[in-house]
């Protein structure tokens, strides 16, 4: 077990847990639920969600064993049968409003076990719930090959025209009963949504009309694969081309394997709606040149360019030395759609050297950390205000409109609050743009606490500004409010007061601070103040409105100041 977690980290993967269905069970249970529950030793391993290639037990152990040197990096083939004899996967113009892609590929003279079919079935599932997005980019249909006739035809229909058996049921249903049907299913109805509000489904069928598929639904009895299957013809519909032709190059690399001539695929020709046609799975293999000391200089080592070589061959990345040494040509197979830029290369280069052999070095640049001024300011403020008797509360930074807006009698547009394109709840639907909403929800989920409650908070709160480059700015805001029997605006005002003292800020006109009586919508007419300093205004203090209070469900006057701290820094 030690070795084996030592081998998972040099590769770059984590060895999360040693267990069993047993332990599992009774974790999570209690120990009366797992009697009888296997014994057999369980590796949790976490792979990192770009590596595909390793999601199932082929990939993985072809991968560990490449890394050992223990074999070579196979060579994926696929093979295109003569003319009129390979099969063909037709793709109608219907499919165009509802799942426009789809790719097909065949495996010959495959020879499955218990296990290898469990893989199978597993690797699907978890290519389903990581690079499909949960079936919504690329659905994943196999199926056995003997039992339908080609050429297959991708079109999409109304639901109450498709009919057939699905996978596992006894009896024939049309598209919208399946829909019903699997309305409870807690694993299929979590698809339902892709397609059901479509005019058209979409389906697979043979020359004779028998149904494979209703993407990214379920798979048809008829065409279900056994253990005796020999010929598996696998089809990847879905929204994003790129993505299905990913998920297809994996399966068949995985599986590509237990065929009869191992690591060979028979392709597929996909015909489009406009008549073009395109041979599947690519199986693209490309080569990338690197620099040998790019490679160095960004890992920190100094390694020769054959090592290096060596090293990356070891990742599955078959590299050769070219020109003078001065070149790395890197292969870059199929099954690592990961590989996009040179530096996923380096990164590869990194794991098989091995991150604990890489020397640990003080870096070549010199300098001093410091604490940003602002945050530096804010705990200095923070500390004071604490001395002064208030409370510290933290809220959150998000809030709903109407806390911001409606509950302080202003409106939404006069605001300028950055909005949540898509909230999760109704409670974080914006950027706060006043830290005020916050102190009152504490105040009212606190009620019981003993009076005086005084509390504080220093925070950004988030307006619009449409000359930053990302549209926002924050402003560092201090927040205080007095809730008690009276609104007790005096000692807000002296709170005031003591924080400008500590800042060394005078009152009066010049270069110090005043108040001016104003007015503000959350507060109550002629006991509103603004402050004014450093020649701005940074804030305004005062006795909320009574309206404001009974909104936020509170029963007692309380008074409150918010300034902006940023000119003091």
């Amino acid at each position: 077990d030690e070795e084996f977690d030592e081998l998972c980290f040099e590769f770059g993967l984590e060895l999360d847990e040693i267990t069993s269905e047993k332990d599992i069970i009774s974790k999570e249970k209690g120990e009366e639920k797992a009697k009888g529950a296997s014994d057999v030793v369980l590796y949790k391993i976490d792979v990192p969600a770009n590596r595909y290639d390793l999601l199932c037990l082929e990939g993985l152990v072809r991968g560990l064993q490449v890394f050992k040197e223990r074999i070579n990096l196979p060579r994926y083939e696929k093979i295109i049968p003569a003319e009129g004899e390979g099969q063909r996967l037709i793709i109608t113009e219907q499919t165009a409003q509802v799942r426009p892609h789809a790719v097909a590929a065949v495996l010959r003279n495959i020879t499955f076990t218990k296990d290898r079919y469990d893989s199978f079935i597993d690797l699907q599932e978890k290519l389903h719930q990581n690079i499909c997005r949960k079936r919504a980019l690329v659905a994943i249909g196999t199926h056995d090959l003997d039992t339908i006739t080609g050429p297959f035809t991708y079109t999409a229909k109304a639901p109450s025209e498709i009919k057939f058996k699905p996978l596992n049921q006894s009896q024939e249903y049309t598209a919208s009963q399946i829909m019903d049907l699997y309305r409870t299913d807690s694993h299929l109805r979590h698809y339902l949504h892709l397609i059901e509000n479509k005019p058209r489904y979409p389906v697979i069928y043979d020359s004779n009309g028998v149904v494979l598929s209703m993407p990214p639904i379920i798979n048809g009895d008829h065409t279900k694969i056994t253990l005796n299957t020999r010929n598996v013809f696998i089809e990847c519909t879905g929204t994003d081309i790129t993505k299905a032709k990913i998920v297809l190059d994996i399966i068949v690399t995985m599986f590509s394997e237990y065929c009869e001539k191992p690591f060979t695929v028979e392709a597929v020709e996909v015909v489009y709606p406009n008549g073009k046609t395109h041979i599947y799975p690519e199986l693209a293999y490309r080569t990338e040149k690197v620099k040998p000391e790019y490679i160095n200089k960004k890992v920190g080592i100094s390694e020769t360019p054959s090592s290096l070589a060596k090293l990356l061959t070891r990742m599955c990345l078959k590299s050769h030395v070219t020109g003078n040494g001065n070149h790395l040509e890197v292969e870059i197979p199929p099954t690592r759609a990961d590989i996009i830029h040179a530096c996923d290369i380096v990164e590869d280069a990194a794991i098989a050297y091995g991150y604990n052999n890489i020397q640990m070095l003080i870096p070549k640049t010199y300098t001093i950390a410091n604490q940003l001024p602002l945050n530096k300011l804010a705990e200095l403020l923070r500390l004071d205000l604490a001395a002064a008797g208030f409370t510290e509360a933290l809220t959150f930074a998000l809030c709903s409109q109407e806390d911001i807006a409606d509950k302080l009698r202003t409106d939404i547009s006069a605001t300028n609050a950055v909005r949540i394109a898509n909230p999760k709840t109704a409670e974080f639907q914006v950027a706060r743009t006043t830290l005020l909403p916050g102190l009152l929800k504490t105040i009212a989920a606190n009620r019981k606490m003993p009076l005086p409650l005084k509390l504080f908070e220093i925070s950004d709160i988030v307006v619009k500004d449409p000359n930053t480059d990302v549209g926002a700015r924050n402003y560092r805001h201090l927040c205080a409010i007095y809730y008690n029997k009276s609104p007790g605006f005096e000692i807000i005002h002296g709170l005031l007061d003591r924080v400008m003292q500590v800042l060394e800020v005078p009152p009066n006109e010049g270069n110090g601070y005043t108040i001016k009586a104003a007015e503000g919508t959350a507060f109550f007419p002629g006991r509103c103040a603004e402050v004014f300093a450093k020649g701005q205004s940074i804030g305004k203090l005062g006795v909320v409105h009574p309206d404001v209070i009974t909104k936020f469900e509170l029963t007692m006057p309380c008074s409150v100041l918010e300034i902006n701290i940023e000119p003091f820094v």
